[in-house]
């Protein structure tokens, strides 16, 4: 007899190739130490919040001892907290929010679980492009739905709207998009965007209701080269915008969020209504107080951006004297190059681990083929490594 369910017997199977490759990298610290262990699997940021945020918290000190300072809130989250994050997105979006068009939420994966458990039926399906961020499917599974991917058009990985014409059917609910992109960098344009709104519009009135287009947003703020991610909600009525503070303010593990419905959409207050009480009966009962009010007081701070943008010269700097083929990205902190040619993603982790250099393969983001690397660490540790992947490319060359 089994302790667990089926379900997550499968999981377990199948569970995310990042924290695999994170505890990997764990493993190889403590048998070689620290300073000779390469770790670029898992996107942990770094960098010091700002500021803004170590005042935040000197001030919520000293009202600890006032009645509630800490205590139960509304399950959608201080009224305060929702008016401010609701003037931000409006900035971003380019459309007026209210404050109860803001649910905050543990994190944006919380989030998406919140909104999963609102709009999905068992059987209803979630449609994404490959590569994505693995843990979606898990989400959609919770619910008894699933999640239903199509490829990005060739290395580009942009969005490819024949195959999702192809792909959505009488069962899709939703159409959920990334970007920046968790693992290529990818920040899809105006165009790409209206070019889903336009096929949602077609395929809603085919079907009689609507589908869902959803945008996890954590790494917007995190773009290079003058490149903007494009506001999604004037795009399309029937969009609802999710993120977190977790990459901006290096705020991961306090697990705060949102979640952002279009006011343009018909039936928003019942679709509000339902994120709330789903927020409260998943067991969030509310998101956390002590990251909402660090967010109200920090919320037009980003940690310094010009850091990640060195990085990101450094490892394509390395990439390319390695003779690795990828494409620059637009936004985030990933890389997500090619194997070499005579492997397979999981035989060529395998090699990187010879030289105690730890990625993850594309395989853990339904992308078969590639590799990703994460640049949340210092510059010098990027060129540390350089050694270890000369050594790595004379066996490549080798073989």
């Amino acid at each position: 007899m089994s302790l667990i369910s089926t379900q997550i017997k499968e999981y377990l199977q199948t569970q995310s190739w990042i924290r695999r490759m994170f505890e990997a990298a764990t493993e190889l610290r403590a048998k070689y130490g620290e300073e000779n262990v390469f770790d670029f699997s898992l996107g942990n940021p770094d960098l010091p919040p700002p500021a803004e945020v170590g005042d935040a918290l000197s001030s919520l000190v000293k009202d600890i001892n006032k009645p509630l300072s800490i205590g139960y809130c509304a399950n959608a989250g201080r009224p305060a907290v929702r008016a401010a994050v609701a003037a931000k997105v409006s900035e971003e979006q380019q459309i007026p929010l209210a404050a109860n068009h803001i649910v905050m939420t543990a994190g944006a994966a919380g989030a998406l679980n919140v909104l999963f458990r609102t709009i999905l039926q068992s059987g209803e399906e979630v449609v994404c492009h490959a590569p994505y961020f693995v843990e979606y499917g898990f989400y959609a599974g919770n619910y008894g739905a699933f999640l239903k991917t199509v490829m990005s058009k060739d290395q580009t990985f942009r969005v490819d709207v024949d195959q999702l014409q192809r792909a959505i059917n009488p069962n899709t609910r939703a159409l959920l998009i990334n970007s920046p992109n968790n693992p290529t960098g990818v920040v899809y344009t105006r165009e790409e965007i209206a070019a889903i709104a336009q096929l949602l519009r077609d395929k809603s009135a085919e079907y009689g209701r609507p589908i869902l287009l959803i945008s996890d947003e954590p790494y917007r703020f995190l773009t290079f080269d003058n490149i903007q991610a494009p506001p999604l909600l004037p795009a399309y009525e029937y969009s609802v915008v999710v993120s977190s503070f977790s990459k901006s303010l290096s705020l991961a593990g306090e697990r705060i969020g949102y979640i952002a419905v279009n006011p343009l959409m018909d039936g928003v207050d019942l679709l509000l209504n339902g994120i709330i009480l789903a927020n409260r009966i998943l067991g969030f009962v509310n998101a956390p107080v002590i990251g909402q009010e660090i967010i109200r007081k920090s919320l037009q701070s980003n940690v310094d951006i010009s850091i990640y943008e060195r990085r990101r010269r450094a490892m394509a700097s390395l990439l390319d004297d390695m003779g690795f083929e990828y494409s620059m990205p637009q936004g985030a902190f990933y890389f997500f190059p090619r194997v070499p040619q005579g492997y397979t993603d999981t035989e060529f982790i395998d090699l990187l681990m010879t030289e105690n250099i730890i990625a993850v393969p594309g395989s853990g983001f339904g992308c078969p083929g590639y590799f990703r690397l994460t640049y949340c660490m210092d510059t010098d540790i990027i060129n540390n490594s350089r050694p270890a992947w000369e050594r790595l490319k004379q066996k490549i060359q080798q073989a």
